[in-house]
């Protein structure tokens, strides 16, 4: 195979001024934070209140929550990017379509378009693990509350949710991380994060293997840096005798 090794390509000038194609990777890791971010927010958020409407005992409640992961959840990512920046911008309000076209650049619009659709999608597999981890709870803690006299709303805030959210800590982590690398799909958008950086340094480059290599490391760090943090909020938060509990 003829195949010219070079692991300092990173190094190496892009020939525009004093930047190294490094510069290039650190600006696609900048935008794959903002892009993680931003979606593990709206998951996060719209995720809770719809798992928490999935168990409410209003049918409208369940019924909206239900609809939601439904179509989110059965739907692939990339489809729902594709909608997102090519399809809902047609739709806006006249004044808001303009400026959204005519005044963002290409890649703010597509970082909007994806971290929005990242959000909505990972958010049906958010309100999943809500749902769950309030459905584990015993029964009679439940009934408990209610027989304490709480409504409701005071039995999810003080009794359901500071032990549901504990429990479902290791299935988060898996979502947090599933999150970060989904952020990849984002470069068929057109947003230059770092896979779009590596495919553009690895064409001009001709080091496909070392390029992948690099951006194979970053993830796998990222990810292990992720993992262990929810790891130690896992061991600081557990409930005895629950899901990620501990004796």
């Amino acid at each position: 195979m003829n195949y010219s090794w070079n692991w300092g390509v990173l190094w190496q000038s892009t020939g525009i001024g004093d930047s190294t194609y490094l510069s290039w990777v650190l600006i696609g890791l900048g935008w794959l934070l903002v892009i993680a971010i931003v979606a593990w927010s709206i998951a996060m958020v719209l995720g809770s209140i719809l798992g928490i409407m999935r168990t409410l005992p209003n049918q409208t409640a369940r019924t909206i929550g239900t609809t939601y992961v439904t179509i989110f959840r059965n739907v692939p990512l990339l489809i729902q990017l594709f909608i997102w920046f090519y399809v809902v911008p047609n739709f806006l309000p006249s004044g808001i379509r303009d400026w959204w076209i005519n005044d963002l650049s290409a890649n703010t619009t597509a970082l909007i378009s994806a971290s929005v659709g990242l959000g909505l999608f990972t958010a049906a597999r958010v309100c999943e693990q809500v749902r769950t981890g309030i459905e584990a709870l015993p029964q009679g803690q439940i009934n408990a509350g209610y027989a304490m006299g709480f409504n409701t709303t005071q039995l999810y805030r003080y009794v359901v949710l500071p032990q549901s959210f504990r429990t479902i800590l290791p299935p988060l982590s898996s979502e947090l991380t599933n999150c970060v690398k989904n952020t990849s799909v984002a470069s068929l958008v057109g947003v230059a994060e770092i896979i779009s950086q590596m495919k553009t340094i690895s064409e001009y480059t001709q080091n496909t293997i070392e390029i992948y290599t690099y951006v194979t490391l970053i993830f796998i760090v990222i990810n292990v840096c992720l993992i262990t943090l929810m790891t130690l909020l896992e061991k600081r938060l557990h409930v005895p005798g629950l899901i990620a509990g501990a004796k």
